[in-house]
């Protein structure tokens, strides 16, 4: 029989295979920290810049409202991963409530966003130390910080584990400082500052809560919307960990006091202490922007560092993420078998091939950045909504699946099931109504419409080139 029409092996027996032959390296420390961390991104510090500028004072409501829909997702997402382990996460969920073609669309859209995220990370990273050393090439940075970071991940998921650790650790403290000194001064106690308590001025004047309307608020949600990418790794992460389903659970449950905390909770500080259309705020980042104000010295400097982190832990998680979704849909027959070879615990090959690509996208930002690059940047646009939309629709089929065959596996339960993943699915398609208004975003649904079309018909003509594969599944 040709490889190509020789079935796979089931998808329970292979991912369980490869999860074995994982080093469950990842301690609960490990775990709890990505978790806890892994909410604080780049994009928080420096991209909601754009959207306080176009929500002003409302993008607090906008953070809020998305973040829900964050919540909601990443329960669902909790739910299955408690139930059922795996390295492939929402694809492994997916394929097995709604068929192969699921969890190969799934999958390689997110492998996708992943590796070119690890090169946008990368350039913004470069980018600030050229700032401290401009006499260096951005180039050779952004070489630097790939090699440094796929070395880190072929030598073992401990070293991810311990680096993710303290730089989640790192933004952790950041953050938490920010807040501290931003409610001291929202009550006029900051010490060492004669600046009075900003009361409601700033929420209330200029424009008001909803200076540019609706489309503003719109514009602002957008933008919140895609700033929360990137919780789904640390369910990807506990197949990894010493007790995985206590970790996902753990995780989950904490989702919605860090959400609400480090995203609404800063967005708050920020557009109470300064004004929404201070030029500061999209131009130095709203952190900056916002200890400018209170005359912190070399706050400019001291975020550097802290995005420098936030960067660079992004590029490590997203460097794992890739490798361990590449490898978990090898074993499941989606993909080239040399992709998900397996040495010392570790997918080498997978880790080279995400950290190739990424660097790949990097060279195409230098050689073609405004054709290419730009498509790139394009079909990434929607495709965590993508994720979460097969996230929900698994979670409604393996749901009664579960309760029907193995009750006893649902140690983090959907609240209100099913009537909060109707609620989720109609929230994304709201997302998605309102990128198709917005110009700016049009092109990215339109790309990543695209992307995910030809994935589903790849992932669907494979699934019916392997009959035999369908029937063990049904």
């Amino acid at each position: 029989m040709s490889r190509t029409s020789a079935p796979p092996p089931p998808t329970g027996k292979s991912e369980n295979k490869v999860d074995s032959a994982l080093t469950h390296g990842l301690k609960q420390r490990h775990l709890s920290m990505i978790a806890l961390g892994g909410v604080i991104g780049a994009g928080l510090f420096v991209g909601s810049g754009a959207g306080i500028a176009a929500a002003g004072p409302s993008i607090v409501v906008a953070y809020a409202i998305s973040g829900l829909l964050v919540m909601l997702v990443m329960r669902m997402l909790g739910e299955m991963s408690a139930a059922n382990p795996a390295s492939g996460s929402f694809s492994v969920h997916a394929e097995r409530a709604i068929g192969p073609w699921a969890g190969f669309t799934a999958g390689w859209a997110f492998w996708f966003l992943l590796c070119v995220a690890v090169g946008l990370e990368g350039i913004g990273a470069a980018k600030i130390m050229v700032g401290w050393f401009p006499d260096s090439p951005e180039w050779a940075w952004v070489a630097l910080f790939m090699v440094v970071f796929c070395a880190t991940n072929l030598a073992a998921v401990k070293n991810f584990g311990e680096f993710e650790f303290w730089f989640a650790a790192l933004k952790v403290a950041a953050i938490t400082l920010f807040l501290v000194i931003g409610i001291l001064a929202i009550l006029g106690v900051l010490p060492g500052s004669d600046a009075d308590a900003p009361g409601m001025t700033n929420l209330t004047g200029d424009g008001g809560f909803l200076p540019n309307g609706v489309d503003g608020l719109i514009v602002g949600l957008l933008a919140s919307v895609f700033a929360y990418g990137g919780l789904e790794t640390v369910t990807i992460a506990a197949a990894e960990s010493e007790h995985p389903v206590k970790g996902v659970a753990s995780a989950v449950r904490t989702a919605m006091w860090r959400v609400a905390i480090f995203y609404v909770g800063s967005m708050a500080v920020v557009v109470t202490l300064l004004p929404w259309d201070d030029p500061n705020v999209v131009k130095a980042g709203p952190y900056v922007a916002t200890l400018d104000h209170l005359g912190i010295p070399n706050a400019g400097e001291i975020m550097n560092v802290v995005v420098l982190i936030a960067l660079l832990s992004a590029m490590n998680a997203n460097i794992y993420g890739a490798s361990r979704m590449a490898t978990s849909l090898v074993a499941r027959g989606q993909g080239p078998k040399a992709i998900g070879t397996i040495s010392g615990g570790v997918p080498r090959v997978a880790v080279l091939l995400s950290s190739v690509f990424g660097f790949g996208c990097v060279l195409l930002s230098y050689w073609s950045p405004d054709t290419i690059f730009m498509w790139l940047l394009n079909m990434i646009g929607a495709i965590i909504l993508v994720v979460w939309f097969f996230i929900a629709v698994s979670q409604l089929i393996l749901r009664r699946r579960t309760e029907r065959e193995a009750p006893e596996k649902l140690v983090v339960k959907m609240w209100l099931y099913p009537g909060l993943t109707w609620v989720a699915l109609a929230g994304m398609a709201g997302v998605f109504v309102l990128m198709l208004r917005q110009e700016d975003t049009q092109k990215q649904l339109l790309a990543t419409g695209i992307l995910t079309l030809v994935l589903a018909a790849v992932g669907y003509a494979r699934q019916r080139t392997r009959p035999a594969d369908a029937a063990e599944r049904a």
